[in-house]
């Protein structure tokens, strides 16, 4: 395979998780009123997903350690297309949010064979350009997944979605039955013994390493999913903007994604990993303080918002491939397991997020604003503790 296809492959798997979320955002409060729910209930689709793609991880990484990697990113996107035809058939919302779950199982495993290969193939820094440079294509996705998204609730309805999920995977499916080669020339046939495991997942967590990396990336990934999980209600329920025209307000936020990616790639061979990571929790911390102050001063307006997830999202856009590619660095005997701990570890960071932005919407932004502030703030800080440990 040339690399310029495992770049593409690599991107399209890890797009499977924005394009999950982003594509339906439009649609979350139309499901609410399809199925006469709360906001709340709704948003457990969202962080129901993120529960799976979590607990998942702790066994995607693993298997793929012992399997190889292209059986199970396979297996992964079976799993992903079936349970995506299951969402766009679910006639109640337990049935959906059971559905969302399952998804998320079959989505994280093809992100977290994605990440491995990156480490089979690459150097830590050629990983973190690599990273970058897939973070910049996947970018597009949720550029336009929820203009898409938006247009596609307008027009079919909410169910449309997860059937343009299904078709994306089916296609991804094609491409690595097709073309890829096996990556893992060190498969360890005991990665999956418990024993084994529990010791693998120990040797990663004893590494300071791998939480200077991690432990702010997961904040930073906190702060953006709360965005996600609240910027629907706030901009269509509150301030009235039209579901096909809040496709546009994402596309603009994530434009900042693009550019901290853009930005990331170029600090990197200027100044190095460590201190571009720095470079990318600073601009958390400043994202959630100026949106903060905005709020308090009383601007509530649909800009306000926007201006707010451009600034977090660029800051993760910095943040994610850095994370990425230094958590998983000392670890090339593991590096599915160890790329599996971390995203769990996302995960569970951001689904709290997610479920204090639905418990605590009153209709204006302050929840939002607190909620993300704490996440980016916290992402900040950890990165300063940990700082002697990136070096």
């Amino acid at each position: 395979m040339s690399a310029s296809t495992l770049l593409w492959l690599i991107a399209g798997c890890m797009m499977l998780q924005p394009l999950s979320t982003d594509l339906y955002l439009p649609s979350l409060p139309h499901i609410a009123g399809y199925f006469a729910a709360t906001p709340a209930a709704v948003q457990q689709t969202l962080t129901m997903f993120v529960v799976g793609f979590g607990t998942a991880q702790l066994l995607g990484g693993p298997l793929s350690d012992r399997y190889g990697r292209r059986p199970v990113l396979l297996a992964g996107l079976a799993t992903y297309l079936g349970a995506s035809i299951a969402c766009s058939l679910a006639p109640t919302l337990p049935l959906l949010v059971f559905s969302r779950f399952v998804q998320a199982c079959g989505c994280c495993v093809a992100v977290v064979v994605a990440r491995a290969i990156v480490r089979d193939v690459y150097t830590p820094a050629q990983g973190a350009r690599a990273i970058a440079k897939a973070s910049t294509m996947l970018a597009v996705v949720p550029m336009f997944g929820a203009l898409v998204g938006g247009y596609l609730q307008v027009s079919l309805g909410w169910r449309s979605t997860f059937g343009a999920h299904a078709l994306f995977c089916a296609a991804l499916a094609w491409a690595a039955w097709s073309r890829l080669d096996e990556t893992n020339s060190n498969k360890n046939p005991q990665a999956t013994r418990v024993g084994n495991l529990l010791s693998a997942y120990a040797l990663v967590a004893r590494n300071p390493s791998f939480w200077a990396y991690t432990l702010p990336a997961s904040f930073s990934y906190a702060a953006m999913f709360a965005f996600l999980a609240g910027a629907s209600f706030v901009l269509i329920k509150v301030m009235g903007v039209a579901t096909e025209n809040y496709g546009y307000c994402h596309a603009l936020a994530v434009v900042g994604y693009l550019s901290g990616t853009l930005v990331c790639r170029r600090l990197l061979g200027r100044i190095g990993l460590t201190r571009t990571f720095g470079v990318g929790t600073g601009l958390s911390l400043f994202s959630a303080a100026l949106f903060l102050a905005l709020v308090l001063a009383g601007y509530a307006h649909w800009s306000v918002v926007v201006l707010a997830m451009f600034l977090t999202m660029c800051a993760h856009g910095v943040n994610f491939p850095c994370a990425q590619s230094g958590s998983i660095a000392p670890f090339p005997g593991h590096a599915g397991t160890a790329a599996g701990l971390m995203g769990a570890i996302n995960m569970l960071a951001a689904w709290p997020a997610g479920a204090a932005v639905g418990a605590s919407f009153d209709g204006t932004l302050l929840p939002l604003a607190l909620i993300g502030g704490c996440a980016s703030t916290l992402a900040f800080v950890s990165a300063k503790a940990l700082a002697r440990y990136r070096a």
